[in-house]
């Protein structure tokens, strides 16, 4: 029986500075009756960036009429320190890292589209991330061991991988909204009401499938097939694309699906015939800069924030499930423990979730259609070698994980791909794990 007045709950921010994200998400934890008077501890290493979450935070209490206790800090350990939830949105090496992450392999003819999961891109973003997760892990085992992390930073399956290996003891969870908005945008597409549909979603985050796609029992793949036929224009996306040649609908947008195959971006034709916006995540990544900077100038003018939401993101539902007892079935991504049959043991899946007051529990889903575990498994694989050269401190695989990766095999010779790697490592320097900086 949980006791009369039970201690308040504590959620650790950390990279509390990515401001959008962060306002999102306190609006929707906020919301909740129940959780109106959490702690809430904001970590950030950008001390501005800190001061403006800590704004955030303080005008989102008071917009909603709660009464959180806000705590900001420099030093992570402070605000891990009682935890009860952790939530992970770090970004090592900020715009000027992506930067580097597109600039570089473009001049090797190497076309990306967001290079934040998969590729070069999210070999080297991993590689950077990790050194910080270990000191994540070390500081959570010490000061709050019983803490849920709630990870949000990518590539997120390397980086769920990367923690099992480390600190299979620590309670960890991948949350991303793809399986969600997936389903919502289909819905409108198809005009049925997103509640009224049951669905299921499992493979890897990112290139998760559609298996269960049904309104009031019946499957809505057949009048989406009809919509394809008659509208041309429509199939002229990737994601389309990839649905009728394997029969079931990927949960990522058609940007970043693009490069994790090596059928698309190496060829002039089908860059046009679907309209893949190339390079586009430093579009996204300079409009985020630039968002914060209208955040601040907002809050320091005393602007009221817009918190319109949707009340779509998983942490404040699986905090408030976790807390209340409510619950809730949500897509997360955890240790594959004979989850998904014909996937890597041990590698990190994306599978439903119940969500109660006694934690998450994955749903197994047993085998996939081949056709989606082909792909799964070589997304994979370069997620496995990422992962296996920051434990062993091997950086011959590193430049084996870009070989095996779809998109950076089918455009460059492997004599490229090493010297890319080479490249890219002098690049980020020292964010990337000491054993790895050669």
């Amino acid at each position: 029986m949980r006791p009369e007045n039970p201690p308040m709950t504590v959620i650790a921010f950390l990279g509390a500075g990515s401001v959008v994200f962060t306002r999102e998400l306190l609006a929707d934890l906020l919301s909740f009756d129940e959780l109106r008077d959490v702690t809430l501890a904001l970590h950030d290493i950008d001390p501005e960036r800190l001061e403006t979450a800590e704004l955030i935070a303080r005008r989102t209490a008071a917009q909603l009429g709660a009464n959180p206790v806000v705590t900001a800090h420099l030093d992570r350990r402070e605000a891990l320190e009682g935890a009860d939830f952790v939530v992970n949105a770090i970004q090592v090496g900020m715009y000027p890292a992506t930067v580097r992450d597109f600039e570089i392999p473009a001049r090797y003819g190497l076309r990306q589209t967001i290079a934040d999961t998969l590729g070069v891109g999210g070999i080297f973003r991993a590689l950077r991330t990790f050194p910080v997760l270990d000191g994540i892990a070390a500081d959570m085992r010490e000061l709050c061991p019983d803490a849920w992390l709630l990870n949000y930073t990518n590539p997120m399956a390397m980086n769920v991988a990367y923690l099992g290996a480390i600190a299979p003891d620590l309670k960890v969870a991948g949350l991303c909204h793809s399986v969600f908005w997936t389903v919502h945008d289909l819905a409108a597409l198809l005009g049925v009401p997103h509640e009224e549909i049951d669905y299921t979603g499992a493979g890897v985050n990112h290139q998760a499938w559609l298996l269960r796609f049904e309104h009031r029992g019946e499957s809505l793949y057949p009048r989406l097939d009809e919509l394809l036929e008659r509208d041309d224009s429509l199939g002229r996306r990737v994601r389309m694309d990839m649905y009728r040649r394997l029969g079931y609908f990927p949960t990522e947008t058609s940007e970043h699906s693009s490069e994790y195959v090596p059928w698309y971006l190496h060829h002039d034709s089908e860059i046009e015939r679907l309209r893949i916006p190339v390079g586009d995540y430093l579009r996204i990544s300079a409009e985020n800069v630039a968002e914060y900077r209208e955040t601040r100038r907002s809050l320091l003018a005393g602007e009221p924030l817009d918190l319109t939401r949707a009340a779509t993101e998983y942490a404040p539902q699986v905090i408030h499930s976790m807390v209340t007892g409510v619950r809730r079935r949500i897509h997360a991504n955890v240790i594959n423990a004979g989850l998904i049959t014909n996937l890597p043991e041990g590698y990190a899946v994306e599978v439903p979730c119940a969500v109660d007051r006694d934690g998450l529990h994955p749903e197994r889903v047993g085998d996939l259609p081949p056709q989606c575990a082909v792909l799964n498994r070589a997304f994979a694989g370069v997620g496995e070698l990422t992962v296996r050269a920051a434990l062993d401190g091997d950086p011959r695989l590193v430049r084996q994980a870009a070989m095996a990766d779809p998109n950076t095999a089918a455009t460059l010779t492997v004599d490229a791909i090493w010297a890319l790697c080479d490249e890219l490592t002098t690049a980020h320097g020292d964010l990337l794990p000491a054993g790895l900086r050669a």
